[in-house]
């Protein structure tokens, strides 16, 4: 890794080491991409602290329409002073990043432009929370620091709410909008945790923040009163529509894949994974129905959500162990996460688990693997930490899942790559490896490939619905249903997927497409290294790159974008891979 000349925030950048025969516009090209992450950073505080940027921790950035206009202007010129270099100017690695620097900007710009839900949707009190949540969870400085930096962050929400409130240019979406009140609602309570951990602080801090914690709870019952004064006037239209929908999977890059073409894939997903979950429950017990079988393996569960954390983090280190047993990935010493539970703010849109990926630049940097105890206090919600289900979401969030894969990728010194996001890798990596690892003989027993069947109809449930929802065919209820239908999931947890399947277009469909993808790769590779073929270096290979869309690793494997070991080469893969 070589480090660019300037500092920002008191960080040293980073940029890919010099090619082995260097254009004349690489320079010129990365420090384009510097200038503008640099003001982009400087200009969003929140996203300096997820990066491990900490020299803006005590701010809240504009909240303003004006804000989003100008930032939207920001990537226009970038785009076009991207566009404008020469590509015969550019070696073959900087014109890599450069491919993927248009791709990223012409995505963010559309989600902008065109889908604007950021005009739509007051999600102000949301995005408190999220600002307050990497402080109070991350440990990269101590808890009275953190915590003063929380009040003066505290100290901008009513004005940051208040500016949020200006962007509300067209009718509110009355789905958003009921989620966001959900949330409005609930982050008191993480408040509340914040100041129960400020107990040993000195007398004025400790004023300060509970201070700044009154006015933010103040202002959020404002925030709450403003948002149910939209509704009437709001609006039920958040579907994209087909032109719009189809255009976005055209800037998704998805293969050449159309929304047809990825519907049926997701009709056919559907039935192979209801087939194999119908053989596991047979191997489980052949004279019991299949709906008997899945409510036993359902109903082995922990008995309260403190056991059932302990379980996840118990099945997260076993699959680690199994990964470095079988040789299945390069997995770093100096790695680490921790399990906890979802903050209650977050639970309406986050049913079961999530991720939280460790800070680029944190010195000692840490991933944040959240467990929802239930949504809206639903008594059955434990059914849904079923000990099979807690092996295969460990694997899923954990190793080699979003973990894994999210702490190396943050390790590479692109800062194209740091801003880049391909859903389809990042979830789809996850669910292949929840495959890959049964494939690999861990916990590979009929309850567990039950529980892996269950999932796999559940992230079908998502292509196909993802792709209808947005193209106008099928409404929220019907969703829910739906979901309810073929997963069996208890009908709160239906209703909080079918909401979020309308805030992310081409997003949760991205979790079995990817899957599906990564599998094709791999066949891929196999046909052409042969006997060369290794699969810890082919899983090294993709996880050194970062989260890249499928197309680009698929480049990277044949070498292009500094990734000169292909699949083949273990040791290599091996060495980038588990670099500090």
């Amino acid at each position: 890794m070589s480090s660019s000349p300037g500092e920002l925030g008191g960080i040293r950048l980073s940029r890919p080491e010099p090619a082995s025969e260097p254009g004349p516009l690489d320079d010129r090209f990365y420090d384009l991409v510097e200038a503008h992450f640099r003001a982009k950073i400087e200009r969003n505080p929140v996203g300096a602290t997820y990066l491990g940027i900490h020299a803006w921790d005590d701010q809240l950035p504009d909240g303003s329409r004006e804000h989003v206009l100008a930032e939207i202007e920001a990537d226009r010129r970038q785009l076009a002073a991207v566009e404008a270099l020469d590509p015969a100017g550019l070696s073959p690695e900087a014109n890599f990043e450069r491919d993927l620097e248009r791709h990223h900007l012409r995505l963010a710009l559309f989600d902008a432009e065109v889908v604007r839900a950021w005009e739509r949707h007051a999600n102000g009190a949301s995005a408190v929370g999220d600002a307050l949540f990497p402080l109070f969870l991350r440990d990269f400085a101590p808890l009275a620091e953190r915590l003063d930096t929380i009040a003066g962050r505290l100290e901008h929400a009513p004005d940051f709410l208040l500016q949020h409130r200006g962007r509300a240019a067209q009718p509110q979406v009355r789905v958003w909008q009921g989620v966001e009140l959900t949330a409005a609602h609930d982050l008191p309570g993480f408040l509340d945790e914040i100041v129960a951990a400020a107990d040993g602080l000195p007398v004025a801090a400790h004023r300060r923040l509970v201070r700044a914690v009154d006015r933010a709870r103040s202002a959020v019952v404002e925030q709450s009163s403003w948002i149910e004064g939209t509704l009437a006037g709001g609006t039920d239209e958040w579907a994209l529509g087909r032109d719009r929908y189809d255009e976005l999977i055209r800037l998704r890059a998805f293969e050449g894949l159309d929304s047809d073409a990825i519907l049926a894939i997701g009709w056919d997903q559907l039935e192979r994974n209801h087939a194999d979950r119908a053989a596991a429950a047979r191997e489980i017990d052949p004279g019991a129905s299949e709906a008997t079988v899945i409510d036993r393996v359902k109903s082995d569960h922990p008995r309260t959500f403190e056991e059932a954390l302990d379980g996840y983090r118990v099945a997260m280190r076993r699959a680690r162990q199994h990964l470095i047993d079988r040789h299945l990935a390069t997995v770093p010493d100096d790695e680490r996460v921790e399990v906890i539970a979802t903050p209650s703010y977050l639970r309406g849109v986050l049913p079961f688990a999530a991720y939280t990926a460790p800070a680029k630049f944190d010195a000692h940097a840490v991933g944040t693997y959240l467990v929802t105890p239930s949504v809206d206090g639903d008594p059955g919600a434990m059914r849904e930490h079923y000990l099979a289900a807690i092996s295969n979401t460990s694997i899923h969030e954990a190793y080699p899942g979003h973990h894994l894969q999210l702490a190396l990728a943050a390790r590479h010194p692109s800062l194209t790559r740091a801003q880049v996001s391909a859903p389809e890798f990042e979830e789809g990596w996850a669910m292949y490896s929840e495959q890959m690892m049964r494939e690999e003989g861990f916990d590979d027993g009929p309850e567990f490939r039950l529980a892996l069947a269950t999932d796999a109809i559940w992230r079908a449930c998502r292509i196909v619905l993802d792709v209808r929802m947005h193209r106008g065919e099928v409404s929220i209820e019907e969703a829910t249903d739906f979901i309810v239908e073929h997963t069996g999931f208890e009908r709160p947890n239906a209703v909080a997927e079918a909401r979020r399947y309308t805030t992310a277009p081409t997003y949760v469909l991205s979790y079995l497409l990817g899957k599906v993808l990564i599998l094709g790769i791999r066949d891929e590779e196999r046909r052409r290294l042969g006997a060369a073929f290794s699969l810890r270096g082919f899983h090294d290979t993709l996880l050194r790159g970062g989260s890249l869309p499928i197309s680009f690793h698929r480049r990277a494997l044949h070498g292009e974008g500094g990734s000169r070991a292909a699949a083949s080469s273990g040791s290599s893969a091996t060495r980038a891979a588990a670099r500090p």
